[in-house]
């Protein structure tokens, strides 16, 4: 593994919240980073975020990129069942999960749910990751407009996670990274605290910490209502 990769990660809970259901994974020594969010209102989010991270960083670093993409999805599908079939009670533990797998120059970011990856490159943000969100698919199958599939009582419903009683299928988008590239994990209660422009000027700054600091500082001036976890990677 590369000993270069630097990393940090935060998570704080959120003003209206009684428990901190995220989580997050920042292991540069497995080149695997990850942020997971508990499904909120569902019973014990935050112990399904939990074992999703944990599940993660219990995994071998040996192997090929591919190798380990594919070990990522067999984790994710194993642990989707385990939460999918909890002890029979009514009810759904689940989580969203957003991983980053690096080896030299390649990058895979995998992802169930709505929490993001980001890529600041070159002066300006991507946005990695698709929401699978009914808003996304609202947007996507209907081509209503951002305010329009917002305007649906049920838009922040999700139409993937782990342990949501149907097959997992994890996205993957595989890259190259290139000299200055700046990666976010993040859960929504961040990105949706901020606009994208404010997300740019904080991954600017560099540093994985001291983003970490501007994003921290930016989202906590406003409502902060939900939990807001971030893992900023530099390769």
């Amino acid at each position: 593994m590369q000993a270069a990769w630097r990393s940090a990660g935060r998570t704080t809970r959120g003003n209206k919240r009684s428990r901190n259901e995220d989580a997050f994974l920042d292991c540069p020594q497995l080149g695997c980073w990850a942020v997971a969010d508990g499904m909120g209102g569902h019973r014990a989010g935050d112990v399904a975020s939990q074992r999703v991270v944990s599940s993660l960083g219990s995994l071998s670093c040996h192997g090929s990129l591919d190798q380990r993409i594919e070990e990522v999805r067999r984790c994710m599908r194993a642990l989707d069942s385990q939460l999918g079939h909890t002890d029979g009670l009514p009810g759904i533990t689940g989580s969203t999960v957003v991983a980053l797998l690096l080896e030299g120059r390649r990058a895979a970011c995998l992802w169930a749910g709505d929490s993001r990856c980001y890529l600041w490159r070159g002066q300006r943000l991507y946005q990695l990751s698709r929401d699978h969100s009914l808003q996304q698919q609202l947007m996507d199958q209907q081509h209503l407009s951002l305010a329009q599939a917002q305007a649906h009582p049920d838009a922040r419903a999700l139409t993937r996670a782990i342990g949501a009683r149907q097959p997992l299928n994890l996205e993957v988008l595989e890259l190259r990274t290139h000299p200055g590239d700046v990666f976010l994990l993040c859960s929504d209660g961040l990105y949706q605290g901020l606009s994208h422009s404010e997300l740019g000027r904080a991954m600017a700054v560099g540093a994985p910490r001291q983003v970490l600091e501007r994003l921290f500082s930016a989202v906590l001036r406003g409502a902060a209502q939900d939990d807001c976890t971030a893992v900023v990677v530099q390769p």
